[in-house]
């Protein structure tokens, strides 16, 4: 597989994910660590007869188990927290915070070795921020939802790591992926059972959002996102991401759940520009 191969691959987790908010909010009332649970089960079944059907069982019992580890806590960290802040948050707002992770990987992708941080980075980091803080600051459309937006930027920090840290473990076989979900559905349960009440969806709606999460955005993302960050190129794929904060708050505003005011889309418009002119950075250096 070539490298371009690889990067477009990666590129369909970016179109995936701009329907992660809409399903989690059509998901509703199912709480954040049930909703873990159930979706994850979903993409780790759905992983797991991926590796049945292409024999990879002998290739997992070799991968050393911390790699299992980091990646557990890499999804169900990232996850826990996403749907956490999209129940205590404003959605449009907490999606466009948690989004910030593109302009993290350019970022972090920077401080890996033979790579640098140029002007660029920095300007591009500054603006994004400017977006971020056009969202929380008095006179925003919703500053009510602190603590989710507090977490949504947790989300951040928390996926731009595990991409990053992801690509120097890029001999680790991308069906490790399937472990990942199962482990991350396990480590659900306990969690949903020591802090939530259980409710279940109750409507065919609820119940294809579910289901949609697990297939797409829950499921299918993460094993091209991990192919495309371990054999692609991850600053391009970067600069693809930076698409996804968009295509989320338009299928938002198009389903009629946010409104296109006009913080809103300039905050689209900031966070997306910085992280363009620092992905213009990084494709400098």
């Amino acid at each position: 597989m070539t490298r371009q191969t690889a990067t477009a691959i990666g590129f369909i987790a970016v179109l995936l994910w701009a329907l992660l908010a809409l399903f989690t909010i059509g998901a509703a009332p199912v709480p954040p660590f049930q909703l873990n649970a159930m979706t994850f089960t979903i993409g780790g079944v759905l992983g797991l007869v991926w590796v049945t059907a292409t024999g990879g069982w002998p290739q997992l019992r070799a991968v050393p188990i911390g790699v299992y580890v980091f990646g557990t806590l890499g999804l169900f960290g990232y996850h826990a927290l996403y749907f956490s802040a999209l129940r205590l948050a404003p959605p449009a707002e907490a999606s466009l915070i948690a989004y910030l992770w593109p302009l993290f990987i350019v970022l972090f992708s920077g401080l890996l070795p033979g790579e640098r941080l140029g002007p660029l980075h920095v300007i591009g980091a500054l603006i994004a921020f400017l977006g971020a803080a056009l969202i929380v600051a008095p006179g925003a459309d919703g500053f009510s939802g602190g603590v989710g937006l507090a977490l949504a930027f947790l989300c951040a920090l928390t996926w731009s790591g595990y991409s990053v840290l992801s690509r120097r473990m890029g001999k680790m076989p991308t069906q490790t992926v399937a472990i990942f979900c199962v482990a991350t559905a396990v480590l659900s349960v306990p969690s949903h059972l020591a802090f939530e009440d259980t409710i279940w969806p109750d409507t065919a709606s609820q119940w294809m959002s579910v289901l949609a999460l697990g297939l797409g955005p829950v499921g299918l993302a993460f094993f091209v996102w991990d192919l495309g960050v371990k054999r692609g190129d991850i600053q391009l794929l970067g600069t693809a991401s930076y698409a996804a904060p968009l295509l989320s708050t338009l299928v938002l505003v198009l389903v009629g759940i946010a409104e296109p005011t006009m913080s809103l889309l300039l905050a689209a418009a900031l966070i997306a520009g910085g992280a363009g002119l620092a992905a213009l950075g990084s494709s400098r250096a």
